[in-house]
């Protein structure tokens, strides 16, 4: 079904009407060419043309539609008109000089066997003509010349005056196409298409996988007898056609691509969403749970305010809440690429479960936070020392799966732990983490319920015993930062950790300790805060000797909710309410 999907995507846009949004043919694919060795017909060098644009801290080279390339292994094995610069030029870069030897005879082979209508072109005949004069004295003195020695980069021609590679001229094109359909290979039922079809023995590399090798991976392999039955040998395995092949590799790593608008990166899970027809939402939703680029910090929100445009316009009820929506998710697996999810859903199921999660985790904040929290960023929030690398593995694609699955299916319980363990061991309940608990308990009390959910605020009428005394702890430090203005630490830096887990260890003495403070603050401000004191604990009839993990993030929302009603609220009175949102 995958297969089908992807090969569904590729037919879509290879018929697109831009062209600068359409796939490549059939026997093409697109690549980074950093260099463009630029030739007379008589085959002079003129220049080498540097197509790099700085991307952040790297150059990247413009991407070019050029000859597939052939399945790179140990041994030699050349493109056709373009390679590695080793291939291209005939330059040691590694200081394997019989190797080069070889590499540069495979690469002028592969063009000197081409057709002979192909052969007489004018781009050919210069690039032979250039091969044959062998400058290199010449192309030393270009300014780019000690970056080619140094990173072996890919290289192509094109001849002076024309727009076109010379790979890309019809003829060279006609050539290319006819080869990659002529191929000799075994015939069988293609298990994509179902037609009778030429199968491909060795499926193109998968590149873009966070993790994966930067050579690329593949989704279907087969290189040892244990994967292999019924003597049959690699892709006879599992057979699909050289078009269908084709079509599914180019159109997946099309989504992968480092600037494509469909992917995102979720912990470990590299993730693409695509829909069976074109629509504004295809490379919004993705924007929803990744990071978005320093350059455009506004696209996270704009993408979800473009999904609730969508679900309160009514769009969704009509034809296009029907249109099929695609998410993958891939994960790396040593030389190959492992499925994390795959989900095949309508638009507006999938707007409904995505809007679910953005209600579950919507929570009071200050007024500079961000109105809508990305996935990533919740991630990183609970993550040792805040750092995207120590999200644990599979989390990412754990958390995904269980929005996309069901709008109450339940989050990974690894989320609530991290979430929990974070704010006792830094003693910070931060907003992005509030919100992570928030939507774990919520999800996992609709499923049990036998207590209420937690709102976005402060709940007044919630009397779960954890909840009340996070409420409390955060009222005794409110107390304290009264009593004592502008102290570098309170309660909370000393007593979370063990306020959360062992309560009754803690709060008789912090109960104790108050006191004292109440007696530094004018009698009707002590008299406020004793009758908050009394609300809050006027259904804790005990103070209970352990917490569960649970229990303890209940514990980190009351404390988190009392906080956000204190900042929140127009004057100094302290309420059990919240106010209106300072925003």
């Amino acid at each position: 079904m995958i297969l089908q999907a992807l090969n569904d995507y590729y037919r879509r846009k290879a018929a697109d009407p831009d062209p600068r949004q359409r796939l490549p043919a059939f026997g093409l694919e697109e690549k980074e060419i950093p260099f463009i060795i630029e030739i007379t017909p008589d085959g002079d060098l003129v220049r080498i043309h540097d197509t790099r644009a700085t991307e952040g801290k790297k150059k990247v080279g413009r991407r070019e539609q050029v000859p597939q390339g052939v399945k790179k292994t140990s041994g030699v094995a050349a493109n056709l008109l373009w390679d590695a610069a080793e291939y291209v030029l005939g330059i040691d870069t590694r200081g394997k000089p019989e190797r080069v030897v070889e590499q540069h005879a495979a690469y002028r082979a592969r063009i000197e066997g081409l057709p002979d209508a192909a052969r007489q072109d004018a781009g050919i005949v210069a690039v032979l003509r250039f091969l044959d004069k062998a400058d290199h004295a010449r192309l030393e003195a270009e300014t780019v010349w000690p970056e080619i020695l140094e990173a072996n980069p890919l290289m192509t021609f094109r001849l002076h005056g024309d727009g076109d590679l010379v790979c890309q001229r019809p003829a060279i094109l006609a050539a290319a196409m006819a080869q990659a359909s002529t191929d000799a290979t075994a015939t069988d039922r293609c298990l994509v298409s179902g037609e009778a079809a030429d199968i491909e023995r060795l499926h193109a590399a998968i590149k873009g996988v966070w993790g994966a090798q930067s050579s690329g991976a593949n989704i279907v392999s087969f290189n040892l007898d244990a994967f292999t039955s019924y003597g049959k040998s690699q892709g006879a395995n599992a057979p699909v056609g050289k078009p269908a092949a084709f079509a599914y590799t180019t159109a997946l790593n099309h989504l992968l691509a480092r600037d494509s608008r469909n992917r995102t990166q979720v912990g470990d899970a590299s993730t693409v969403f695509w829909s069976e027809r074109a629509d504004e939402l295809e490379t919004a939703i993705p924007d929803l749970f990744g990071e978005p680029p320093k350059d455009d910090p506004d696209r996270h929100v704009e993408a979800v305010k473009a999904l609730y445009r969508a679900i309160n316009t009514g769009r969704l009820s009509g034809p296009d809440g029907d249109t099929r929506y695609y998410v993958l998710g891939l994960s790396p697996n040593a030389a190959r690429i492992a499925v994390r999810f795959f989900h095949r859903l309508p638009l507006r199921d999938l707007a409904e479960r995505i809007g679910q999660h953005f209600e579950d985790i919507r929570i009071d904040h200050g007024p500079r936070d961000q109105t809508y929290l990305s996935l990533f960023r919740l991630l990183v929030a609970c993550a040792t020392q805040g750092k995207a690398d120590n999200i644990p593995p599979n989390l990412g694609g754990a958390v995904m799966d269980a929005i996309l699955t069901d709008r109450n299916a339940p989050y990974p319980s690894q989320l609530l732990n991290i979430a929990v363990v974070r704010c006792r061991a830094e003693q910070e309940v931060s907003y992005p983490r509030a919100a992570a608990i928030k939507a774990c308990l919520n999800r996992f009390i609709r499923r049990n319920p036998k207590e209420k959910e937690f709102q976005p605020m402060l709940d007044p009428d919630n009397t779960h015993v954890a909840y009340r005394l996070g409420r409390l702890f955060a009222v005794l430090e409110k107390i304290q930062e009264e009593a004592s203005p502008g102290l570098n630490a309170t309660i909370r830096d000393r007593y979370y950790g063990a306020a959360s887990s062992t309560p009754v260890v803690v709060f008789t003495t912090l109960l104790r300790l108050k006191n004292a403070h109440l007696k530094k603050l004018s009698q009707g401000r002590a008299v406020s805060f004793e009758k908050l004191l009394g609300d809050v604990l006027s259904t804790v009839t005990d103070f209970p000797a352990h917490l569960t993990l649970a229990d303890q993030g209940r514990f980190a929302l009351g404390y988190y909710h009392q906080r956000q009603a204190f900042f929140t609220k127009s004057d100094k009175t302290p309420s059990t309410e919240s106010t209106e949102e300072n925003q």
